[in-house]
């Protein structure tokens, strides 16, 4: 699997798909209230699931770089304990099947990695082409230290237990970092969601009182450009939120 291209499946092009028309039905309706517009607009919605093609990919680099984490924590336990690489990160195999089952993208991983290393391919080689294909830069970073030290003979089994213990470290602070942000990003969805609810409670109280905003076409005007502030406001919002390390 080459992890930078996120192929869409059917479920997904269903599920996302609906969510998209659903998304345009509601702001058609709280900012224009015309039919036309929306079916005009609707096919579009259809499109949504490649707008979140790319947010999808990264939630599964971000899955892929927490279950790598827990396996070289494991192998450099192993390797502390005087196992070999290859035994290590064996041994690392059948804990990960145990922690995500035997379908996980890292215990696939592991598995192909060794399997070519039972096929007379270098540990080191195989371990490159998964950071390769997994395009995480902790993955390449532990791939380069593995290859670097067994080429120059030094102590790999302390080199490269100590480099899992670095590399974990920063992982499990960015987890912290989105523990500590969670929080936050609750409180974004929930004002993001609030001038829609408005819209609503002042519709069912007031019936007719945005008629002014949906039917005139400085109304229109008004609406458009609230709608882009809206959106503006929603974007900016969530990238606030994203902090990497």
């Amino acid at each position: 699997m080459d992890y930078e291209v996120y192929r869409l499946g059917k479920r997904e092009w269903l599920l996302y798909g609906s969510q998209g028309v659903g998304y345009l039905a509601l702001l058609d309706f709280v900012f224009y209230r015309s039919a036309a517009l929306f079916a005009v607009l609707a096919p579009m919605g259809i499109c949504y699931p490649l707008i979140l093609r790319k947010d999808l990919k990264r939630r599964r680099k971000e899955a892929l770089k927490l279950q790598f984490k827990d396996a070289i924590l494991s192998a450099a336990s192993g390797l502390n304990a005087g196992y070999s690489v290859e035994n290590a990160f064996a041994a690392a195999l059948e804990e990960m099947d145990r922690l995500y089952g035997k379908d996980s993208m890292i215990s696939q991983e592991l598995r192909l990695i060794l399997a070519k290393t039972r096929m007379n391919r270098a540990f080191g080689e195989a371990l490159e082409d998964f950071a390769r294909r997994s395009g995480l830069e902790d993955i390449q970073s532990f791939s380069d230290v593995f290859l670097a030290a067994r080429k120059s003979g030094g102590e790999l089994v302390r080199i490269i237990a100590r480099t899992a213990e670095i590399i974990a470290e920063k992982i499990r602070i960015q987890e912290d970092i989105m523990t500590a942000t969670a929080a936050r990003r609750t409180e974004q969805r929930i004002m993001s969601a609030i001038p829609v609810l408005i819209v609503f409670y002042i519709e069912l109280t007031s019936p007719g009182f945005f008629d002014l905003l949906y039917e005139t076409t400085a109304g229109r005007v008004v609406m458009t450009v609230c709608l882009g502030i809206y959106l503006g406001a929603c974007s900016l919002s969530k990238k606030i939120l994203e902090i990497r390390i």
